[in-house]
């Protein structure tokens, strides 16, 4: 079966085609602002010829995209509105009464998407239990449609008070505005986001709202253009939970695809840790602009059913949440194109970047501050001709000149030493993060394999696993375009959820499985295809306390206090336990990527550059090896660098490594 993924990154657009015999193809380009979509396509165009593949043959195509975590961050939609229950105007500027930084005195909460001018307060109550106290006042709800109207609302998001439990009034609400204004597009609270917790509801539903619109003109024409190419399949999304779903349905929730590009990468990651034997690790992604780091445990990767985007320096609470299944994943601005600079004396790399455009300034397209890639380059870890492929012929000159001016003369160093300590410094907010999604969710990073993925990973994690004593290193081959690969390897899938509050031991078997059969309805209809299996879960607490911890349906209670005691040290087997939401997981088709082996070869002879070690004095000439040159059970002994056309892997002194089956380098 011929199939192909795109991954847009902040940088890079990754590409890889497998076809009928199994092979994989592969190819990058610089993602183009400010459609993306334009470098989507000519990649596509250009890797259907080189690969000889028709557009009519092929199967399947599947997509990840940043598009929907950009357009929130840049707060870029307009004419986005707000339904809440009368009193609830302010529930997204009041939000949580927790602060971030508890004594951070100049705290500033994160900005809500939508200023209160343009949240309309209906008249309608309806109660904890689903009881309607008040009745929703339609005369005064047809002003309210008006005065949206008015006022020029496109989209609208309708959230009232305790809909999860009763949506009558919510879906009177919507009938009302499509009979008078069906221009608006509609994100229903209960449909988007059927759970407790109201400010977390409200700002789920005014996230997908803020996104339906530009989500559903992108996909449609990302379609439409698949189609006039003949391609004769569906399109589907790589959704954040890590499944995909079809565009089609993606473009009705389109706050589920908040995380598309990272959650791919964690997938593949678990796949190599398979193929090695490696059930327990961390996936590490690092491309141009970000470096996401998530905890595979058992074999899987680890999820969570609320998540925010665009915390500020990892804090909880810091920014914008959301009630829908992520992977749980640690995003940090630090890219190869972050961009370094002096501060009080020291220096600052990112969470800024340069991005694509104009990129690092190596690059050659008008970049000025110099970045991470930079940085690598002058300290002769990249092959400035043959980068990307050879799509991009490095200016090293530029780099060097870029570094000295705005680095090295202002702290008073060399460039040489300028650069080490952009690599360094890099490096370190890079640990930090690794930290969190290690030990900060009870696993010992030292007892934990790790996977490093991505155009920039590979040159650093060598680093990286010394500083954190992690024993086991996984270097794939086409790392620079793993998260593509793991596109290839998503299952079709959807995520729902339900709140009904209850204590576990008063459950009621036929009132359980009603809640099911609701979502599993719901879900064949999301996925387009017959479901092949679902998964069941429930959030559960001990009685009083206010977070939840999700486990398997089945031995609720035994899966519940083994989560609790790894997570927070000691369960308590006497206290009452309350269920607060289900949740179903409908699974779809399943296409596993079948990875090519390394074929035998002769040992190819290595050449040589110099590269900076400051453990061996500075630069020496170490052994650069072609990736596809390399032989199953070959060994290498660090310094040395491996390259290949998607990426460049650095091994520092200290770590030694041999080829497996599949190319992959397994250092320690």
């Amino acid at each position: 079966m011929t199939q192909v993924a795109f991954d847009v990154g902040g940088t890079f657009t990754d590409f890889v085609l497998q076809d009928d015999a199994g092979r994989l193809h592969t190819a990058k380009r610089l993602t183009t602002y400010p459609d993306p979509s334009d470098a989507c396509l000519a990649g596509l165009d250009a890797m259907m010829r080189e690969s000889g593949a028709s557009w009519n043959d092929l199967a399947r195509a599947v997509h990840g995209t940043t598009l929907g975590s950009n357009v929130v961050i840049e707060r870029k939609a307009t004419g986005v509105g707000l339904a809440t229950t009368r009193g609830f105007r302010d529930v997204l500027g009041i939000g949580r009464q927790k602060r971030y930084q508890l004594y951070d005195l100049q705290i500033e909460k994160p900005a809500a998407l939508i200023d209160r001018t343009w949240v309309w307060e209906v008249d309608e109550r309806v109660l904890a239990d689903g009881a309607i106290h008040r009745p929703l006042d339609e005369t005064q709800a047809a002003a309210a449609i008006a005065g949206m109207r008015e006022r020029g609302v496109r989209s609208l998001a309708i959230c009232f008070l305790h809909s999860y439990v009763n949506p009558e009034h919510e879906r009177l609400f919507a009938r009302l505005v499509r009979e008078a204004a069906p221009e608006i597009e509609l994100s229903l609270s209960c449909e988007v986001s059927p759970q407790f917790r109201e400010y977390e509801r409200t700002s789920t539903t005014v996230v997908n709202a803020y996104l339906v619109q530009a989500v559903r003109e992108y996909l449609g024409r990302m379609g439409a253009e698949l189609r006039g190419r003949g391609y004769g399949g569906r399109l589907f999304i790589m959704q954040s939970g890590g499944g995909a779903a079809t565009a089609e349905t993606m473009a009705q929730f389109p706050v589920r695809m908040i995380e598309s590009g990272p959650a791919a990468g964690a997938l593949i990651a678990a796949r190599y840790g398979e193929l090695t034997g490696h059930p327990d690790l961390i996936a590490f992604d690092m491309g141009g602009t970000t470096a996401k780091l998530s905890l595979i445990a058992g074999g899987k990767p680890q999820t969570v059913d609320t998540f925010e985007l665009h915390r500020v320096r990892l804090a909880a609470g810091s920014g914008i949440p959301m009630n829908v299944r992520s992977l749980d994943l640690v995003e940090i601005g630090a890219g190869g194109g972050s961009i370094a600079r002096p501060a009080l004396g020291t220096i600052q790399v990112g969470p800024d970047s340069a991005g694509s455009q104009p990129g690092p300034v190596c690059y050659g397209q008008g970049g000025a501050e110099p970045t991470v890639t930079d940085a690598n380059l002058v300290l002769g870890y990249l092959n400035p001709d043959n980068f990307a492929g050879g799509s991009l012929r490095l200016d090293l000159e530029g780099a060097r000149r870029a570094i000295a001016d705005r680095v090295a003369q202002p702290l008073g160093m060399s460039v040489e030493e300028a650069a080490w300590g952009i690599h360094a410094l890099v490096n370190l907010n890079m640990e930090l993060a690794t930290r969190v999604v290690s030990i900060e969710r009870g696993y010992d990073p030292r007892r934990l394999a790790f996977v490093a993925t991505g155009g920039s990973g590979p040159v650093h994690a060598g680093r990286l696993v010394q500083a954190l004593g992690v024993q086991v290193l996984i270097l794939p081959a086409a790392a620079g375009v793993a998260s593509a690969i793991g596109l290839l390897s998503a299952d079709v899938k959807v995520d729902l959820s339900r709140t009904h509050l209850v204590r576990l031991d008063d459950v009621d078997a036929d009132q359980a499985e009603a809640i099911y059969a609701d979502m599993q309805r719901e879900a064949t209809v999301l996925l387009r295809t017959p479901p092949a299996a679902f998964v069941r879960e429930v959030d559960l607490r001990y009685v009083g306390q206010g977070y939840e911890l999700t486990v398997p349906f089945e031995e609720a209670r035994r899966a519940f206090e083994e989560l609790y005691t790894r997570r927070y040290g000691q369960a308590s087997p006497n206290e009452m336990v309350e269920a607060t939401t289900w949740r179903l997981t409908a699974i779809g088709e399943r296409t596993p990527v079948e990875l090519p082996r390394f074929a035998a070869r002769a040992q190819a002879t290595a050449r040589a550059r110099s590269a900076y070690f400051p453990e061996c004095s500075g630069y020496l000439e170490v052994q650069v090896h072609a990736r596809d040159e390399l032989s199953p059970g070959q060994a290498l002994e660090g310094p040395v660098i491996v390259e290949e056309k998607e990426s460049t892997t650095v091994l520092p002194p200290g770590l030694k490594a041999v080829v497996d089956d599949y190319g992959s380098l397994l250092a320690s």
